[in-house]
C-alpha cells in the first residue's frame, strides 16, 4: 500500500507518513510520459473530488468561487489548520516545472517561521515524493508565502527533516486582489535540497493554516500544472 505523506503537525513530528489508502483517493491523473502539460488544480470544472482533506487542528475552509474558467480555490483559516491533497503521478523527466498562481489577503507577522510555534503560513503548495512502505524515504518540498522569512530562503521543517520549506514570496502583498504567478523546477529542487535524482513525484497538496498563530488568513489558488519548462 502506498501513502500520501503527512503535511505537518506536532502530533506527526516524527514522520510524514499519512495513512490515506490509495482506494480512498480519486485518481484522475496519469503519469506523464510525453505530455506537454499535467493539470493538477485547474478548479474551473468546479469539482474537488480528486482532492482528499486532512485536518490537523480544526478545518481550514476551502471553497470554489467564481464561474466557468475564472473559478478558483479560496481558503480561509481561523485558528485552524487543514490541507487538501491530490495523488497525481508526475514524470519529472518530461514535465519537471510546477506552475501556479496564488494571492493572499495578508500574512502572519512577527512569527519565527523556523520554529514549531511559528510554522504558520497564509499559503502553501507541497510537492511530495512518497516513500510507500518505507515511509522514512518520503520527502516533501513546501513552497510557502512567508510572513517574515526572506523570499528565496529555505530551511528544514521544524516538525520533521523529511520536508524542506522554501519561501517563494514574503510579506503582505501591495494589492490583495493581484494574482502572483510562480514556477519551480521541482526536479532541480529535489536535487538541490535532498541530493535526489527523482524521476517522479506522487502528490501535490495545498494548505492555508493559522493554528499556531491563532489568527486568521485568507488565500486563493488557481491553475496548478506541470510543464516541460
Amino acid at each position: 500500500m502506498t501513502h500520501i505523506p503527512a503535511l505537518r503537525h506536532a502530533a506527526l513530528s516524527t514522520t510524514l507518513g499519512l495513512a490515506l489508502a490509495t482506494a480512498a483517493l480519486s485518481f484522475s491523473g496519469q503519469a506523464a510520459s510525453a505530455a506537454e502539460r499535467v493539470d493538477v488544480g485547474l478548479f474551473a470544472p468546479g469539482a474537488l473530488s480528486a482532492w482528499e482533506s486532512r485536518g490537523f487542528e480544526g478545518e481550514t475552509a476551502y471553497r470554489l468561487t467564481g464561474t466557468g474558467a475564472t473559478r478558483v480555490l479560496e481558503a480561509r483559516c481561523d485558528g485552524t489548520a487543514s490541507a487538501i491533497a491530490r495523488r497525481v503521478p508526475v514524470d519529472l523527466n518530461t514535465t519537471p516545472v510546477l506552475h501556479w498562481q496564488w494571492r493572499v489577503a495578508g500574512v502572519h507577522q512577527g512569527l519565527d517561521e523556523r520554529s514549531k510555534g511559528g510554522d504558520d503560513f497564509a499559503a502553501r503548495v507541497y510537492v511530495i515524493h512518497d516513500g510507500g512502505l518505507l515511509k522514512w524515504r518520503t520527502r516533501a518540498i513546501n513552497y510557502v508565502w512567508a510572513g517574515s522569512s526572506e523570499a528565496g530562503t529555505h530551511w528544514p521543517n521544524p516538525f520533521t527533516d523529511q520536508a524542506m520549506m522554501v519561501a517563494v514570496q514574503s510579506g503582505a502583498p501591495r494589492d490583495a486582489t493581484t494574482w502572483v504567478s510562480e514556477s519551480r523546477d521541482v526536479r532541480a529542487d529535489f536535487k538541490r535540497f535532498y541530493d535526489l535524482d527523482l524521476d517522479a513525484i506522487d502528490a501535490v497538496a495545498i494548505m492555508t493554516d493559522c493554528d499556531n498563530a491563532g489568527g486568521q488568513a485568507t488565500a486563493a489558488y488557481r491553475d496548478l500544472h506541470f510543464a516541460p519548462e
